[in-house]
């Protein structure tokens, strides 16, 4: 729980003097949510039941998924029978129909159990479901949405490849429209939910003298000729969470499955990734507020020259740090999940809670290893797989660098 006091009085709005700017993304005002809107009665009942689950049914496979680098598809199944697979989806879909500050809890919670389960989830919902509910056509969204909210379908979003990936706009995955079909070539690298997915959302160019204003995007089904699985990644950590290229060789798909119209796949991708920060934000501190309850645990019940370790105040200045860090980054992320349940833009808010969360997850796990001190160091203790599944949360969806130019345009820079 976050140790704020809940009211219903008054909305706190700073204003921030920029300077005289043209750019049209620098900021001017920032908004700061009513504390009364912080999380209601709905939001901890949602809390409550994913962590119940979680607890029960994630969490106690979160170490053979790792160690096996397994994909835990039977937890996806579950979590689609749920409702939680289609959490920020409409009804009419399928979904749920909660609002983004739901979707942030299941992460982190989910995230809390198990990293790569978390990491599966958020890549799901935010990469392979939304931007079909967000710019697909009423047809699309009623083949695919429904099957991605139940689990029977899981789903998959390809930008990066082999030579492009800070550097999205670059793309050299092509698509050419031949008669009623679209003929794909290129390949996709670093993809989660690669090997299982039924759909996969694909950018590709389908006009090079426009650069970024060429590129667009499609829904692309399993089974299609000429689109397979090329490579399955062996990672550092998220082991449970598949990550594999994709490759196109002549592959034909129906004009109909373009989203949206040709040229909008990069302005997609922005509004996809802008929300999709947030997912990782949120992955990044459910794994970090695992590895600090492992951390506080042990202290507790390590003991040391006649007492606990948490009596020392070396570690208990490290606990206080961890707990403090981890409060601010769950404040910058449920704010930046207001901002856009209230229809807000994110992009500064997005950043700097993506950049803050992220790189807070890793100093915590730091630290969890250290007190645990050589059980950090072995696999016995979940501490160094917190540790190796945190850092992932610095580079994907954006690294920290990336992150910290977004922040820097927004301020007119």
């Amino acid at each position: 729980m976050i140790g704020v006091k809940i009211c219903n009085e008054n909305c706190i709005r700073l204003r921030v003097y920029m300077g005289e700017s043209d750019v049209s993304t620098s900021v001017t005002e920032h908004d700061v949510m009513p504390f009364g809107e912080f999380l209601n009665e709905e939001h901890q009942a949602i809390r409550e039941a994913i962590r119940d689950y979680a607890t029960r049914e994630i969490a106690p496979k979160a170490h053979e998924v790792d160690q096996n680098a397994r994909f835990p598809i039977e937890n996806f199944k579950e979590l689609g029978k749920l409702g939680y697979l289609g959490l920020p989806i409409s009804a009419e879909y399928g979904g749920a129909g909660a609002d983004y500050r739901s979707y942030v809890i299941a992460v982190e919670e989910i995230g809390r159990a198990c990293g790569s389960t978390g990491l599966s989830y958020a890549a799901h919902i935010s990469l392979g479901t939304n931007p079909l509910y967000l710019f697909g056509s009423e047809e699309q969204k009623k083949k695919y949405l429904p099957k991605l909210c139940s689990g029977e379908y899981i789903g998959c979003w390809a930008l990066t490849e082999p030579g492009t990936g800070s550097d999205a706009a670059t793309q050299k995955t092509t698509a050419k429209l031949v008669g009623d079909h679209y003929v794909l070539n290129g390949t996709k690298q670093f993809i989660t939910n690669a090997t299982d997915a039924d759909v996969a959302i694909i950018m590709a160019m389908t006009d090079k003298s426009q650069g970024r204003k060429g590129i667009s995007s499609f829904v692309v089904e399993k089974g299609t000729p000429g689109f397979f699985v090329s490579k399955v990644e062996k990672k550092l950590g998220m082991r449970g969470s598949p990550t594999a290229s994709l490759t196109f060789e002549d592959c034909k798909i129906p004009k109909e499955n373009l989203i949206g119209q040709e040229g909008e796949g990069y302005r997609q991708a922005l509004t996809t990734l802008e929300g999709g920060r947030l997912s990782i934000g949120a992955l990044a501190l459910g794994i970090g507020q695992a590895a600090f309850d492992a951390a506080l645990s042990y202290a507790k019940q390590r003991e040391a020259f006649g007492q606990p370790i948490g009596k020392f105040q070396m570690i208990q200045a490290y606990l206080a740090d961890m707990a403090t860090q981890l409060s601010a980054a769950r404040l910058m992320l449920y704010h930046a999940a207001w901002m856009k349940d209230h229809h807000k833009r994110v992009t500064l808010e997005g950043s700097q809670a993506k950049l803050f969360a992220s790189e807070v997850a890793s100093k915590v796990c730091n630290l969890c290893v250290q007190i645990h001190g050589g059980y950090g160091y072995i696999v016995d203790f979940p501490a160094e797989r917190f540790l190796r599944d945190a850092k992932l949360c610095e580079i994907g969806e954006g690294t920290s660098e990336i992150q910290r130019l977004l922040i820097a345009r927004q301020l007119g820079l």
